[in-house]
Order: C-alpha cells, then structure tokens, then sequence
C-alpha cells in the first residue's frame, strides 16, 4: 500500500466535512440572515435563498471544467489541487467573516465555488496516479474507502453544522468548516514529498473537442456543411442569450423573459445551448474527421455523443436531489420536531436541517444491500439488472420520493402539526433513487468510453448537476410570473405543494423519455484488457 495514500484519505475526509458542514447550512443561515433582510418573511425570501443556493451549486460542478484543463494541460495534478485548495481556505474565511455583508459573504461562496470545484475532479484521479502495476490490486480497497469517507464525512457536517449554527452562531457554524479546510490543505501538503505526480499530457491533437472541431470544418464536394450550420446556429442563439441579458441588465431593453433572469441562468442556456448544437451538428458530419484522425478517436467522440443524450435526461434527476438541501429543509422548518417522543433523539437532532445526515447514512448501508441482497434476487427471479434500467429506476423513485414530500405538503397545507419524522420516508425513497443513478451512471459511462475520453465524461457529468440546478432557477423564475402564479392558485394548491408535484410529474417524464431511450441505445464494452 502506498504510505502516501493516507494523507489523500485524511485529506478526503476534512474537505468534505468542510464542503456539507457550509452548504447544509447555507439556507437557513440565508433565510434568517440580514443579507435578505429586504425581503417579507416567507416565499420571497425562501425563494431567494433557494437560488442563491442552487447558483452555488451550478458553480460548485462547472468550475471541475477549469480544474481539469488547468490540471491536464499546465500544472499537474498536485499543484492544482493545493492551489484550488487555497481559494478553497480563502471562501471560508469569507463565510465566517463577512456574515452581515453581502459582497463578502457572496464573494466568500464564489471562492469555495471556484475551489471546490476546481479540486473535484482531480483527488480521485490523482489517488489512482499513486499505483501501478506491482501494487494496483489494493486500489479497489483505497477506492472503497475512499467512498466511505466521503459519506462519513458528510454524515457528520450534516448532523452537527445545524447545531453550530443553532448554539454558536454563523461566524463559528462557517468558521468550523472553514478550520477543517485548512487543516485538509496542510494535510495534502505534508505528503507532498512522497506522491506520484504524473506530468500533464499537454495539447492532445487526437482529444474531443478536436476531432469535433475536424469534423465541423471538414469539407466533401457538393454535400455542404449542414452540421457546422447547426453548430454557428447554436452559437448565435448564445450570444444572443447573453447580449438580451446584458441590455437587460443596463435597462435598454426588457424582454418579459429577462426580468426574471439573472447572468447565471442566462449564461448556463447559453452553455446548453452550444452543447445541444455542437453535439447534434458535430454526429452529423462526424465521419468526416476520419483520416485528420484516428479511426479509435472518432469512434470514441461518436461514444462520447451517445452518452451525452443519457447524461441530458439525468439532469431533472438532479434538480429534485439537491432541492433537499433547500425545499426540504424549507418544508421541515414548517414540521414540529418530536421531542416528546420517547424514540427521538432530541439530545442530537434539533434542528430541521440536520435531517440531510439520512442521505449518507442511507448510502452506506443501501449500496452493500442492493449489491448483496436486492440485485442477486433479481437476477434470480430472471431480471436483468443493466445499468441503463438501474438508471431509469431511480429517476422514477425520486420522483415517487417528491410525491411523499407533496403529500407532507398538502398535510402541513391543512393545518396540521406534522412531526419532522415523516421526512424520513421521501429521503430513503430520495436517496435510494440516488443508489441507482449516480453510482450506476459513472460505471456505465466508465464502460461506454473509450479510455482516452474518460477525462471528458467525467467533465460532462459533473454539468449534469449544473443543469439539474438550472432548472430549479429556471422554475423558481417562472413561479414570479402573475400568469403562472394565477394558475397555482386556481388549482388549490400552496405554491409549495404544487411545485413539489410539479418536480415529481418532471422526473417520471425524464424517466419516461429516459427508457425510451434505453431501449435503442447500442451497448458498449470499453473496459480495459487485462
């Protein structure tokens, strides 16, 4: 075993206490904070703190982009990682220092957006660079409790931050985080001298986004460049996008649309944008880059589009899961915490928030019972558990898990004392959709991609989040709307209770449109030869 595997571990296990102690606080602290004092007490204000929240997130999974470039073509993985680490430490100072000031405390969030971010791709890899050949078969052990200790570490952020928050105040609840950070980065340090730190690979001529760039500029007699077309169109509309925000902004012009835009959500459709039109326009002239490339690096940016369709309709899978960390915690400070029980824990749980330790605590003990128990039961009653079906499942159990959560609504809704007990029920419906989707989706993507586009898919994924994100902002923005509002209310329904039926009607949709596609989609085999 490698000595300095440990020090990545410990490392590990403070950075992500350090990331879920900040954000599974961050709404609360927001809500109840001066920072949207301008705002009533009530939807408005919650519905600030929610996007604020959810554009953190959408910064937290797009900064892995730079992270990765940064990493693959200039620094190394080393370097990266302590510098991203750095800004990581500075964000937290931010938090704990500037909680009455906005420009603070905001830029503290963009910082650990920025760091966070920038490191999340690279730990991992950088803890498989340290085993070769002659050791490589203890890799899967450092893997598993690599795992382990993410859900451990977060486990206990979300049990305790609520409680520093509560007993402590904010300065402390985001300093505490903040100190685990510091002492992760001097960790990483110490072991500076032992690590293997594999060089970074430079320009790639033969990478995906050149093979694309081939194929789009790449000219055949008398067919035209339809592809490319569709590629300048997507741009257009991006630019486009921008500019109307940006005239927006300055009050030249006022689009209906653009009042409830903000830069985040304009810039991330412009995103998705030019990777819908680039995607389609690149697989229709793709076959063109044949011969300026190899037949492998084509036939790998061909997998790579493939799997992008998959990854596209996992994103409403994301805009219910990370709404835990706000809706849900929203809808618990409405719930009565059962202290008079003699089952609950009211020396430990006394906060809403802290319900979010169900989500790891329940991931460690669903992925050893579904590997164990429910997937070789299956298969015994002659079911095939593929990891597209496994996929397609648990878009469909969250949006079983946000029916719950609607149906705790409409009971809150009536009037009732609702005990915060019944949240535990859409969070083990939530987290085992989880199981299914997120686990299952980096296996199957691992085994779709060719190896030398494993880099890229990993980049891909991570945008799922952004775009699960996006659509919580795009639906918060519409909600604002007089037509929309209007409609809520002649349904009857809050306008908690209607969204939250609104997410689950989302994800049976994706997960309808997800097993069509299933269904077609050409299986692929990419492992690597032993």
């Amino acid at each position: 075993m490698p000595r300095q595997i440990s020090y990545i571990i410990g490392n590990e296990a403070c950075e992500r206490f350090s990331f879920y102690g900040m954000r599974n606080i961050l709404v609360p602290f927001l809500i109840s904070s001066v920072l949207l004092a301008y705002l009533p007490e009530g939807p408005q204000r919650d519905g600030a703190a929610k996007d604020i929240f959810h554009m953190f997130v959408i910064g937290v999974y797009f900064f892995p982009l730079l992270g990765g470039w940064l990493s693959d073509r200039f620094f190394g993985k080393y370097h990266t990682i302590l510098w991203f680490s750095l800004i990581y430490c500075a964000g937290h100072a931010c938090l704990a220092l500037f909680e009455n000031n906005a420009a603070g405390f905001y830029t503290g969030l963009f910082l650990i957006a920025l760091g966070s971010g920038g490191i999340k791709p690279l730990v991992v890899s950088f803890c498989g660079d340290q085993f070769d050949q002659s050791n490589k078969d203890k890799a899967k052990l450092v893997f598993d409790a690599f795992y382990w200790i993410i859900n451990f570490g977060s486990f206990f952020a979300s049990l305790l931050a609520p409680l520093f928050l509560r007993h402590f105040g904010p300065a402390v609840a985001f300093g505490i985080p903040g100190i685990l950070m510091f002492i992760a980065t001097f960790v990483f340090w110490l072991g500076r001298r032992r690590y293997v730190d594999v060089p970074p690979a430079g320009r790639d001529p033969h990478a995906f986004f050149e093979v694309v760039k081939t194929a789009l500029r790449a000219e055949r007699p008398g067919a035209g460049r339809p592809g490319l077309l569709v590629a300048l169109f997507g741009i257009a509309v991006a630019v486009l996008l921008l500019v109307l925000w940006a005239l927006s902004a300055v009050g030249v012009v006022s689009p209906a649309w653009a009042e409830s835009f903000n830069f985040v959500i304009s810039a991330c459709l412009a995103l998705g944008v030019i990777i819908a039109a680039g995607g389609v326009g690149a697989s229709m002239q793709l076959e063109r880059a044949r011969g300026s490339h190899p037949d492998a690096a084509v036939d790998g940016v061909r997998a790579v589009l493939r799997i992008l369709i998959v990854f596209a309709l996992v994103t409403p899978f994301w805009s219910l899961f990370d709404q835990k960390a706000s809706t849900w915690i929203i809808q618990g400070r409405e719930m009565v915490i059962p202290h008079a029980a003699w089952w609950w824990p009211s020396w430990l749980i006394q906060d809403a928030a802290q319900m979010q330790a169900l989500n790891p605590l329940l991931v460690m003990l669903l992925i050893p019972f579904n590997n164990l128990v429910l997937y070789p039961a299956l298969r015994a009653m002659g079911l095939s558990v593929t990891p597209l079906r496994r996929m397609g499942w648990g878009i469909a159990f969250s949006g079983v898990a946000w029916i719950a959560a609607g149906a705790i609504q409409l009971w809150i809704d009536g009037g009732e004392q609702v005990s915060l007990a019944w949240q535990s029920l859409p969070y083990l419906l939530l987290t085992f959709g989880e199981v299914l989707v997120s686990a299952t989706a980096l296996e199957f993507a691992y085994s779709q991609a060719p190896q030398a586009m494993k880099g890229v898919i990993m980049a891909f994924w991570y945008l799922t989040s952004t775009f699960g994100s996006l659509w919580v902002l795009l639906t918060n923005a519409s909600v604002r709307n007089e037509a929309v509002t209007a409609y809520i209310a002649s349904s009857g329904l809050s306008e908690n209770a209607f969204l939250m039926f609104f997410f689950a009607g989302f994800a049976f949709l994706a997960a309808l449109a997800f097993a069509a596609y299933a269904r077609r989609y050409p299986m692929q085999d990419h492992y690597r030869v032993a």
